[in-house]
């Protein structure tokens, strides 16, 4: 699995490894799996970085560089991710007027409750910093929030 990875993947996956190897010993703990994947520019759900091996609990399991490139490789490869475009048709479901609004509160709760949970106090800046206002109804437009919330993601 790792041979799937370029050789600039293999020196950029070292690099971020060599950060999480905070005693220099060539290891990293399976704690911080997550955190160095996401390093990589790489967004695993909680239950992908747990499949790959990634552990809840620190010093449960330590990793070697070679342990991790298949890791990286494997997460890297999947494309359960979602794109813009899906996150466009599933908010399209509840655009009942299809005139490119939702209600902020249902956008709120989707947020909160399905997928991946997020905590109230996690998901408020985020639609701070990606939500148009609310016009008199509650209506929000979602393309706007989407673009801001996945302009980094390719």
């Amino acid at each position: 699995m790792a041979a799937d990875l370029s050789a600039r993947d293999v020196e950029r996956a070292k690099f971020a490894f060599s950060i999480y190897d905070f005693e220099g010993k060539g290891t990293m703990d399976a704690f911080y799996v997550g955190d160095c994947l996401r390093a990589l520019n790489l967004n695993p759900t909680l239950a992908v970085i747990e499949k790959v091996g990634g552990k809840t609990k620190k010093k449960e399991k330590m990793l070697k560089v070679d342990d991790f490139l298949p890791i990286f490789a494997q997460v890297k490869k999947d494309k359960d991710a979602g794109s813009f475009e899906d996150f466009m048709e599933v908010l399209k479901l509840y655009d009942k007027t299809e005139n490119g609004t939702m209600l902020y509160a249902e956008l709120e709760h989707i947020l909160l409750s399905l997928g991946e949970r997020l905590e109230k106090s996690e998901l408020e800046p985020v639609l701070k910093d990606c939500c148009d206002e609310e016009d008199e109804d509650g209506f929000i437009p979602y393309e706007p929030f989407l673009q801001k919330l996945c302009k980094d993601v390719k």
